[in-house]
């Protein structure tokens, strides 16, 4: 029986390696030795040389045919912990404010890990790229920015809604339904507390609008006017004066928009504005007019777009490899094969060993190298200062945490034992089961980092940092306790 010291100290001599690398990337940083040009650099010799080179030296070694069963539960619990992980998040996003232009980036955060092993480094690289992952963090700053004190009148409304079914469920409500004057004059008196601009059309029509964003068009037409793309935070107040249950039922009317306009619109005659339907006719036919695309065309498109992003470095080399090592005859130009004669070089090494020599000398660079662009990435993440802590998302920021670095993985102990109790993971293949329950204490993919700054068209990743800080702070203490712990079910 190990006792807890000696455990305690197995679990954390790993990560004092990786603290080493991480650190000598924050500090290089820190004094302006690695600017971002050189980690940039850096980042591609790390995707296109040296993680290519990792891969296939050490792919060809190590599989075989007998042993290549083993990747099925590995790429499961991969496609498994990327699901959950994203549920979680879309989960705390409904309960907590997020802001703006991180609306699609926690569903990154929440789903990809920073993997490092290959089949679940193959399944994050097919699923962020090939598939289209990557376009969420794209959706976050498309059409213009919503400012946080509208994105949380939005969410306190809207959690609002969601609670009060409960509360009278238990009879203990506290709230009244509220009706259509109740949230006009709501949202009427909280966006003129914040200091919003008024404007009073005078006759024929009365228009009284509430915008915060002076560039944002106001619909004179008597129809809500939708703005370039979707977002559940968007809250539209339409209201006829001379109909109340009119009112009543289109003042608590949600319709997605990519910005949050608080809008009461005008008030006309009832024949004056055009009704749900004929508005509805009209959009359907004008986008059918614009934006009809054929299917086979579209479907062309799609796959091409997939087939470029599959044909990466990494992506061919992973094939080659488990092409290699999958046939004896391929895999004896590389190495000994039992059964297997392939005539030897002078030296009497496989004809093609020193191609695994070389790329295993290369290949040997990716971690600290990968490690230290981690330590350059967080150490240009900025820190929010002593007075913005309180503006921050905390709610969010906490439980994406305690999701990730917590709960994930005492969901990852649980779904790697009930697979070995089914038999889909052997009991005595202790290795397997202690990575299949390593990978579900990950942070978020650093590759986050990388994905904003370029989306963000200013180089910034302000929204992520608070996110990710967390998350590797509590990473030492997550990964030594699961290693711990896993150590002690196994043996």
């Amino acid at each position: 029986m190990v006792s807890t010291s000696t455990l305690i100290w197995i679990s954390c001599r790993p990560l004092l390696r990786l603290m080493f690398c991480v650190t000598c990337g924050i500090a290089i940083t820190k004094a302006d030795v690695f600017p971002p040009v050189a980690a940039a650099g850096a980042g591609q010799i790390l995707l296109n040389i040296t993680l290519p080179c990792l891969m296939f030296s050490k792919i060809v070694p190590a599989f075989t045919s007998q042993n290549v069963n083993a990747l099925g539960p590995l790429i499961l619990l991969a496609f498994l912990y990327e699901a959950i992980g994203m549920a979680l998040a879309y989960l705390i996003k409904q309960l907590f404010w997020v802001p703006h232009r991180f609306r699609y980036g926690i569903l990154v955060t929440g789903g990809w890990g920073n993997v490092g092993d290959i089949p679940t480094a193959v399944v994050m690289s097919v699923t962020l790229f090939p598939l289209g992952g990557h376009k969420l963090v794209a959706w976050d700053f498309q059409g213009p920015d919503v400012e946080p004190e509208e994105v949380k009148e939005a969410m306190r409304l809207k959690r609002k809604a969601l609670l009060l079914p409960l509360s009278s469920f238990w009879g203990k409500s506290r709230y009244r339904q509220p009706t259509g004057s109740d949230i006009a004059d709501e949202v009427a008196e909280k966006t003129m507390t914040n200091g919003s601009e008024v404007i009073i059309h005078s006759a024929p029509q009365k228009h009284v609008s509430f915008i915060d964003d002076s560039s944002t068009a106001v619909p004179t037409d008597g129809v809500a006017s939708a703005t370039c793309s979707r977002t559940p935070t968007e809250i539209n107040y339409r209201y006829r004066q001379s109909s109340p249950d009119r009112t009543e039922r289109a003042t608590r009317e949600m319709v997605p928009n990519t910005a949050v306009s608080l809008s009461i619109y005008e008030v006309t005659e009832p024949d004056t504005l055009p009704s749900h339907a004929q508005h509805t006719t009209r959009m359907h036919a004008t986008n059918t007019s614009q934006f009809h695309v054929p299917f086979s065309i579209f479907n062309l498109k799609v796959l091409s777009e997939f087939l470029k992003a599959l044909l990466t470095p990494a992506s061919i080399t992973i094939f080659l490899a488990f092409l290699i090592a999958l046939v004896p005859k391929l895999k004896a130009l590389f190495i000994e094969v039992p059964g297997t004669h392939i005539p030897s070089a002078p030296d009497g090494q496989p004809p093609l060993a020193f191609i695994l020599d070389s790329t295993s000398f290369v290949g040997a660079a990716s971690v600290p190298l990968g490690l230290i662009c981690l330590g350059s990435s967080l150490a240009r993440l900025s820190w929010p200062r002593k007075g913005e802590w309180k503006k921050l998302p905390l709610g969010a920021i906490s439980w994406i945490a305690i999701a990730k670095m917590v709960v994930m993985p005492v969901l990852g102990v649980l779904i790697c034992e009930g697979l070995t109790n089914v038999g889909l993971i052997s009991k005595d293949d202790k290795v397997l089961r202690f990575v299949c329950i390593f990978l579900s204490c990950l942070p978020t993919a650093t590759v986050h980092v990388l994905l904003t700054q370029v989306y963000s068209g200013t180089g910034s990743s302000e929204h992520l940092a608070p996110f990710l800080i967390p998350q590797y702070v509590l990473m030492f203490i997550s990964m030594t306790a699961i290693t711990a712990y896993t150590i002690q079910l196994l043996f």
